[in-house]
């Protein structure tokens, strides 16, 4: 009992332990990651990631807006995009990555302000998933 209240005076939080990712979170932190490959990630982005991920999911607003908070947090902590992709192409069919990357696009294009280093995340992403080139939204 006193630990627990000297830890909140102190102010250091205890941390959370982050989910495993499945390819629901993996998804969504894939979401995230693209949305910052401009150095900026905003309020539309934040937007058009929780609209797909209620809609892709079933969630209502605070349930996608939570899950994307969770997608931020395994993002910043997640060693690297191959990890994520791995995890999703070993457990969702071609028809089914190919709508993930077409939502990746949404989150790229939310913003207004399309640049280079976001088609070089995505076509990255899309290698990583085994989606054909041709099959890419950006093509």
């Amino acid at each position: 009992m006193w630990d627990a209240l000297l830890t909140r005076l102190r102010g250091k939080p205890k941390p959370t332990a982050l989910p495993e990712p499945d390819e629901k979170l993996a998804l969504g932190a894939l979401l995230v990651r693209v949305a910052k490959s401009d150095n900026h990630y905003d309020a539309d982005e934040i937007g058009e990631i929780d609209r797909i991920l209620a809609g892709t999911f079933g969630l209502n607003p605070i349930q996608a807006a939570k899950m994307r908070a969770t997608c931020e947090k395994l993002e910043a902590a997640a060693p690297g995009t191959p990890d994520f992709a791995l995890l999703i192409r070993q457990n969702v069919d071609y028809p089914h990555r190919l709508e993930m990357v077409q939502a990746l696009w949404r989150v790229i294009m939310a913003d207004g302000d399309h640049v280079p280093a976001e088609d070089a995340s995505l076509h990255e992403i899309e290698a990583m998933l085994g989606i054909k080139p041709e099959d890419s939204p950006a093509a």
